[in-house]
């Protein structure tokens, strides 16, 4: 932290750590104290202090390397050390002499905590500045005095959605909602409004100072009926939304709650031991992991192939795509595709089809715009970069196909084929099937080289992921230029190698299934799906196999069985044809299907009843169908863990088969592809955080109980033997 005086006694600390951002660190704390300590002795020869970066962002936030170290043991330590940064920003803004921050980038956790803690706030006016307390999303709180100072400058209502969601403000949204006073137009501009606002206000402090001791915020007072209801509202609505599995929403609300019913000294000690609480905890360092370290690895090009000398090729930018099919998958591929800048041509059988496909987007975008997330002049851009056409003449020029018709064979094989020899030489083709093997498709090209899986997931424009899978033949080169489209369009990419269902699809299989042979063991299914929730993931079972549908499982299945049964002589194979023939949860499908008419959600009847006049409810002829007295005799935790562990269980078998080639694929697409519960950090992470010993033996359990689906696989029994983790 540099420390320079001008000739009118202002004092500019400028904070350049080494590194290209500047964070939290032990070093940090240190050379914050001594700069405090120095500010103070020199108190009487200085008017005022300025606090800026030199690095392009403000202040990145926490060192979240030293943080992930930290355990239950070091709670005591770690809190000393979350009290001595308070003690020395409380000590700065108790100075007696004004504090600006020159904020000349983003400001995120720790850092906008160091802009609180200053008298006025100047913040830089650039389209990439955010200004945020992003912690709840890994699993933490503000911890250096960001939620009490929050709460008092704009009282909890306004602070919720900041604080609770870990909402991020621009520039000009920062000034509206109080955590910047002033914006500046550039860097000189920042610095000397800064200096401007210290020279002219020399009896500057903190509001919260003003009445020490003082207790209430603006919408929250002590003994206020009037503030009860917002109380009442907000605890409802976010154990709604977490169902208890996300502690660091909760201890937010808590710390806002407690905090302004307090004064401001002890509401600080409050949120130090919620934060410290949260830190020492395993769902922080889940979170931590994955969201933090894993998905800047991927977004690094962690599993894009690399070649000679370890260099990663030279990125490619997909300047042209084609999108076969214009239906729902389609016309979102189309519309992610169009809004990253790149051009589109949209193909179906008829200019009905297609034009139907582009009006999709066009309602999608309209809403946005409605929102005012995007202007009728960006709409209108995207709109014009996609081109319906019936005709492959059209698809000259694209160097990247993909191909988006409904899941069979032979429609996909004519489709690939005729858009290959239309598109660009070296075009890379790919199929966006969800379940059938890539290796299998390439032979529908000359070079299968250039043929890849890019499966998106629905709705499109919703969902992070693209899972990308590699055919036998798929070539370094095509696979390199298909991750680095993915993440030309914003979304997160994970690499696959081929198998039946490839690793979402056939992990996201073994959880709907599983809850269709709890129904048919007699769980009633309101408990499945409510305990589903409960343990965090985001859809039950019965109501997210409605939504694929019930028809397309069935299909799947005979797909599955007919390509089984022409390796029959594998012994493997033949085990599992016998398994599909007598799984219970096929036999349930079945009969919905076959004896009931229910195909799913697309039918109007499924697992639910979906009346036009209200919402969807579970069919009551389940429980009449499948309904026992004793429930089916599964305890609420077995069900839980049975849910949980099939999908973990699952994914370390496509680790040890080599469908998965890293953890951070596994963990990642496992969150955002199918919707395992994000606390857990993911299928791996919940193994590790729930101990890999200790979890074999749980999964020993539930095969001795319930089958040997969930028995450990090798690799798992080999991780627990060594006591390590993935």
């Amino acid at each position: 932290m540099r420390y320079s005086r001008d000739a009118d006694g202002v004092v500019t600390l400028t904070i350049d750590q080494d590194g290209p951002v500047n964070v939290m660190s032990g070093d940090f704390r240190v050379a914050l104290g001594a700069a405090v300590d120095r500010l103070e002795a020199e108190r009487d020869s200085i008017r005022g202090v300025v606090v800026t970066s030199a690095k392009k962002s403000f202040f990145a936030g926490a060192d979240l390397r030293e943080l992930v170290r930290v355990t239950k043991a070091d709670a005591g330590e770690f809190a000393r050390q979350v009290e001595l940064v308070k003690s020395h920003l409380r000590r700065l803004e108790r100075l007696g002499r004004p504090v600006a921050a020159a904020v000349n980038g983003s400001a995120l956790g720790g850092g906008l905590e160091i802009a609180l803690a200053c008298h006025h706030r100047v913040v830089l006016d650039r389209d990439d500045v955010r200004l945020g307390f992003p912690e709840v999303t890994l699993g933490l709180i503000p911890g250096a005095g960001g939620v009490v100072r929050t709460v008092r400058i704009m009282g909890v209502q306004a602070a919720m959605p900041l604080i609770v969601e870990g909402k991020q403000l621009r520039p000009a949204a920062a000034l509206k909602a109080g955590w910047a006073d002033e914006l500046a137009s550039d860097l000189d501009d920042l610095l000397a409004k800064a200096r401007v606002w210290v020279l002219e206000h020399p009896d500057a402090g903190q509001p919260w100072d003003a009445k020490p001791g003082a207790v209430g915020v603006k919408d929250l007072k002590p003994m206020d009926p009037n503030s009860y209801s917002l109380l009442a509202a907000a605890t409802g609505a976010l154990r709604k939304q977490t169902h208890g599995t996300m502690p660091a929403p909760e201890k937010a609300l808590a710390v806002m709650v407690e905090g302004a019913l307090l004064d401001f000294d002890t509401a600080l000690e409050v949120e130090g031991r919620y934060f410290t609480e949260l830190a020492t905890g395993q769902i922080a360092k889940n979170l931590i992991n994955t969201f933090f370290f894993q998905l800047n690895e991927v977004k690094a090009g962690g599993s894009r192939p690399r070649v000679q000398e370890e260099r990663v090729q030279e990125k490619h930018r997909t300047a042209k795509v084609a999108v076969l099919g214009a239906g729902m998958m389609g016309a979102g591929i189309a519309q992610v595709t169009a809004v990253a800048g790149i051009d589109v041509v949209l193909k179906d059988v008829s200019a009905e089809a297609a034009e139907k496909g582009k009006s999709m987007v066009a309602k999608q975008l309209d809403a946005q715009v409605a929102k005012g997330r995007l202007s009728a002049e960006q709409r209108d851009a995207v709109l014009s970069r996609i081109a319906t056409t019936t005709d492959y003449a059209d698809l000259d020029g694209c160097d990247l196909v993909i191909e988006a018709v409904f899941e069979q064979r032979s429609v996909k094989n004519e489709v690939n084929a005729a858009a290959e020899a239309a598109a660009r030489p070296d075009a890379v083709i790919a199929s966006n099937t969800s379940t059938l093997p890539i290796t299998g498709l390439a032979e529908a090209v000359p070079d299968q080289g250039r043929f890849i899986g890019l499966h998106f997931f629905s709705p499109v424009p919703k969902m992070k992921l693209v899972e990308i899978i590699r055919g036998a033949k798929t070539s370094d080169a095509t696979l390199a230029r298909a991750y680095d489209y993915v993440l030309q369009i914003g979304k997160t990419p994970i690499v696959v190698n081929d198998s039946r269902g490839f690793y979402t699809s056939r992990t996201f299989g073994t959880y709907i299934s599983e809850g269709v042979r709890l129904l048919a063991e007699g769980v009633p299914a309101a408990l499945i799906e409510n305990v589903a929730k409960k343990a965090g993931l985001p859809v039950g079972p019965l109501a997210v196999h409605d939504e694929v549908s019930l028809t397309l499982s069935l299909k799947v299945r005979d797909q599955t069985l007919a390509d089984l049964n022409e390796a029959s002589e594998n012994p493997e194979a033949a085990a599992r044809v016998k398994e599909l023939e007598n799984d219970p949860a096929f036999r349930v499908i079945e009969e919905l299907v076959r004896d009931h008419d229910r195909p799913g959600k697309a039918g109007g009847a499924g697992f639910y009843d979906y009346p036009a006049d209200g919402p969807k409810r579970l069919w009551p002829g389940l429980a009449e169908r499948y309904g026992k007295p004793d429930g089916g005799g599964v305890s609420e935790q077995d069900l839980r863990d049975r849910l949980l562990f099939i999908q973990a269980v699952e994914t370390v078998r496509c680790l040890e088969e080599n469908v998965l080639t890293s953890i951070r694929d596994a963990n990642l697409g496992s969150i955002f592809g199918i919707g395992f519960p994000v606390w857990t950090g993911g299928t791996v992470q919940f193994v590790n955080g729930y101990g890999v010993e200790e979890f074999t033996a749980r999964a020993d359990y539930l095969a001795d109980l319930y089958g040997e689906r969930f028995r450990p696989p090798r690799l798992l029994r080999e991780k627990a033997a060594r006591r390590e983790s993935f």
